[in-house]
């Protein structure tokens, strides 16, 4: 997030950081933004506890996948040096496949990673 307003300044389109597992006012917030009609798109860490969050997410609010599915955590593991993935795997709600695929490649990929990516993503918004 300090990226992107370092970046973009004020030309940055709307973010809101959870920051590991959302609180109880950021899932509010997201939940009034939903309600209100905003259309939220969410990227995470593409490890388990990054799906667990993304899974919470989804069963409080609508949001499409931004680079968050399995073609992008295919690109990722290609392009960066991702960690090796640990823990109890967990089912993307949103692609049936990226969990399978995680599991086969054992690959932890961070937001950190791909930032160049996503703030290219913001830059044309």
């Amino acid at each position: 997030m300090a990226a992107a307003a370092d970046q973009l300044g004020p030309a940055c389109p709307p973010l809101v950081c959870v920051n590991g597992q959302p609180s109880t006012a950021a899932l509010r917030l997201l939940m009034a933004l939903a309600e209100a009609g905003a259309r939220l798109s969410y990227h995470g860490d593409f490890d388990w506890g990054g799906l667990r969050i993304a899974n919470l997410l989804r069963s409080r609010v609508r949001w499409q996948p931004w680079r968050y599915d399995a073609a992008a955590y295919r690109a990722a593991v290609a392009d960066a040096t991702p960690g090796t993935l640990t823990g109890l795997p967990v089912e993307a709600g949103w692609d049936a496949e990226l969990t399978d695929l995680m599991r086969r490649h054992g690959a932890r990929v961070e937001e950190e990673l791909v930032l160049d990516t996503l703030l290219a993503d913001l830059a044309g918004h």
